[in-house]
């Protein structure tokens, strides 16, 4: 195996299995059905860094804006839906430097890691992405020069890892979406159709893009790469266009496939107005918009300023509109505090909106009704 990791093979998960044409690739059975959990709060840092272009630096206090200074805690839900077998994963951690501890390479900001992993075809991909992915980034070369990099290289490591494993079924893969916080910046790293969304003052902002095979620019990479879509699905065999394992499809190691392991990044700098993030699979984002997951989780912090309850709710709602898949949600808070009222600004003369302000006003107004 890649790195010298030998993963535990969960319960309930075979070798080998075919996929089926047209479908997702068969459901293994896991016998754990339902997880909700929620994670404590970091304690305020005192230090202040930015990331940028993949670079982790020390910033001057002076450069930020005084009194303002994100509080990581979350809380998480994941349910098996309509399914027979449940293949999500998830991880929180809102305190990096608790969580790894003395042993591993100094940290040098507050932070904190959220991923969710969306398993096809067995457990075995999903669980051991879980479990090894943070890992992979931190004993990275590049980590902590070029987040960017170390993150890119540990996705490909876990993708190699289960091709070269004894002990794993390399034909089950798994999508995977990961954020991870140092200080004000935040990086979400996603490879498949899972999505990552903020939610800015009651506007949904979306900070990852679902990768099927249909969309556009995937499809286009997909055929140059001498793939196929056929009804919506690569080479007909898969529904995302790209996934962590599934080497029944990839091939052989080095040989060049249209179905990639490697993230795509999307970075922000966190301020006041960014109050949450969601993060879910595709069972919550198939029966429901960004807008409108965003618009829930903020209303329901203004009453309890609860995120595990908020991610729960979400799921429920998600089952309510029939999702067919299993479902996971994370949302994570950045502020101690509830959201604030908003207060719409009524105008004396008649003035055109932007669809973003109409975003933001919808948002305002279901956060206050």
């Amino acid at each position: 195996m890649s790195g010298g990791v030998e993963p535990e093979t969960p319960p309930g998960s075979s070798s080998g299995g075919s996929t089926p044409v047209g479908g997702k690739p068969p459901r293994h059975h896991l016998t754990s059905i339902r997880h909700c959990a929620s994670s404590a709060r970091i304690a305020a840092a005192t230090a202040e860094f930015d990331l940028g272009a993949g670079t982790l630096s020390l910033i001057s206090p002076t450069d930020i804006r005084p009194g303002f200074l994100p509080v990581f805690r979350s809380g998480s839900c994941a349910d098996i839906g309509t399914k027979s077998y449940m293949e999500d994963e998830h991880v929180c951690v809102d305190n990096l430097i608790e969580h790894l501890g003395v042993r591993t390479p100094v940290i040098p900001a507050p932070g904190a890691f959220y991923g969710v992993f969306d398993g096809h075809g067995g457990t075995d991909a999903a669980c051991f992405v879980r479990k090894n992915l943070l890992r992979f980034i931190i004993e990275d070369g590049h980590f902590p020069s070029s987040i960017e990099k170390a993150i890119r290289s540990a996705f490909v490591r876990a993708d190699h890892a289960i091709a070269d494993s004894h002990s794993l079924d390399r034909n089950s893969g798994t999508t995977a979406l990961t954020a991870l916080i140092f200080g004000r910046t935040l990086l979400v790293a996603n490879a498949g159709d899972c999505r990552a969304v903020l939610g800015k003052r009651g506007r949904a902002v979306e900070l990852s893009r679902d990768h099927k095979p249909s969309c556009r620019s995937e499809k286009i990479r997909i055929e140059n790469l001498g793939g196929t879509v056929f009804d919506g699905y690569l080479n007909g065999q898969l529904s995302v266009a790209r996934a962590i394992g599934d080497w029944h499809v990839k091939g052989s190691k080095g040989s060049i496939s249209p179905l990639t392991a490697e993230p795509e990044f999307q970075e922000v700098r966190l301020t006041e107005e960014d109050e949450f993030l969601i993060i879910g699979c595709d069972g919550l984002w198939d029966v429901m918009t960004s807008q409108c997951a965003v618009t829930m989780v903020r209303k329901e912090l203004m009453t309890h300023n609860d995120p595990e309850r908020c991610s729960q709710e979400l799921v429920q709602e998600a089952l309510r509109r029939n999702s067919c898949d299993n479902l996971t949600v994370v949302v994570v808070c950045f502020s101690s505090d509830p959201p604030p009222q908003i207060e719409v600004p009524r105008f004396r003369v008649r003035r055109s909106i932007s669809m973003e302000g109409l975003h933001m006003l919808k948002g305002a107004l279901d956060s206050n009704a």
